[in-house]
């Protein structure tokens, strides 16, 4: 009797997780970012597009540009010339370059600091939040986020981009606003969407990188791990014939 109740628990549970899932789909759900760790191009890649385009307004406080340089096989010139821009010592965290005072007059706080916006959020998510800025007036600094609804910062990719606007759909109710089912770009950027989407993925991978540098160690280690239990694995076996040979 036990055991049948589990098993409706568990078909019940199931069906719910289902629903969710598709609610969530209908209403924009995150894509899929399919971004690569071992992708070391498009690490260096993400790495110049976040100095160039987000350290200004976030920092990275738990990562250093020597360990970056290392992990992406960069040497210290070139960190210190396309990856430096606040002067710092190669040994020191990547800083932000707003000061707080402007940033509380133009965003109303400090923009956070986005060393572990990946583990937080997940891959995914940033990546859609990229790709989520639309044109909104009603906004103080013009810009809205279908993703995360009155986001206080502006599209910093826009120029990449394009001006993307919102498509609405009928309000729910008289008086209510308008839900955004949809996004569309009305005037191109300065790069393909093809290419945009590759620099989304990019700053995407960089970030999951920042989040967890080990992670390329351990998956280096990881290789290594598998050999020896393998190699393990084969000596316990040739052991244990040698032991039993002789038992009928």
């Amino acid at each position: 009797m036990t055991d049948h109740w589990i098993v409706r628990l568990a078909c019940a549970a199931a069906m719910m997780l289902a629903s969710s899932l598709a609610g969530a789909a209908e209403g924009g759900a995150t894509l899929q970012a399919g971004n690569d760790l071992g992708d070391r191009a498009s690490l260096q890649r993400g790495a110049q597009l976040y100095m160039n385009y987000c350290s200004g307004c976030h920092a990275l406080k738990y990562l250093r540009y020597s360990r970056m340089g290392q992990d992406l096989g960069l040497s210290e010139e070139e960190v210190m010339t396309n990856l430096n821009f606040t002067g710092v010592p190669i040994g020191e965290p990547v800083p932000v370059t707003l000061p707080k005072a402007q940033a509380e007059k133009w965003f109303g706080k400090m923009p956070p600091d986005l060393s572990l916006i990946s583990r937080v959020r997940g891959s995914d998510w940033i990546y859609t939040y990229l790709k989520s800025f639309y044109l909104d007036p009603s906004r103080p600094l013009g810009w809205n986020n279908r993703l995360f609804p009155n986001a206080s910062m502006p599209n910093p990719l826009w120029e990449m981009q394009g001006l993307q606007h919102a498509v609405h759909g009928k309000p729910e109710s008289p008086g209510a606003d308008a839900p955004v089912t949809g996004l569309t770009i009305e005037q191109p950027g300065n790069v393909s969407a093809a290419e945009y989407d590759q620099n989304v993925r990019d700053i995407t991978n960089f970030l999951e990188y920042a989040g967890e540098p080990a992670a390329l160690k351990r998956q280096k280690l990881g290789v290594w791990v598998i050999l020896f239990l393998a190699l393990l694995t084969f000596l316990a076996y040739l052991l244990k014939k040698e032991y039993w040979k002789d038992v009928h």
